[in-house]
């Protein structure tokens, strides 16, 4: 497994449960979580394979930024 870590936009639970569908959906994803109370607005994602790009795509479709952190 593996961790992938981003910088979002999101800023609230409201906008945490807009892409709760999408990424739900991403089979290789194990579990995900975004730190609300960090300035970088912090998801962090345990994936069984790299998945990065449909993460990104999940985020960006319902209208937040996001960049993958190395």
């Amino acid at each position: 497994m593996e961790e992938l870590r981003f910088k979002t936009t999101l800023k609230c639970g409201g906008c945490e449960e807009k892409i709760t569908p999408g990424m739900n959906a991403i089979n290789e994803v194990e579990e995900w979580d975004v730190d609300l109370d960090s300035a970088d607005k912090i998801l962090t994602v345990v994936v069984t394979k790299n998945v990065e790009d449909q993460i990104i795509e999940v985020v960006e479709k319902v209208g937040f930024e996001i960049t993958k952190i190395d």
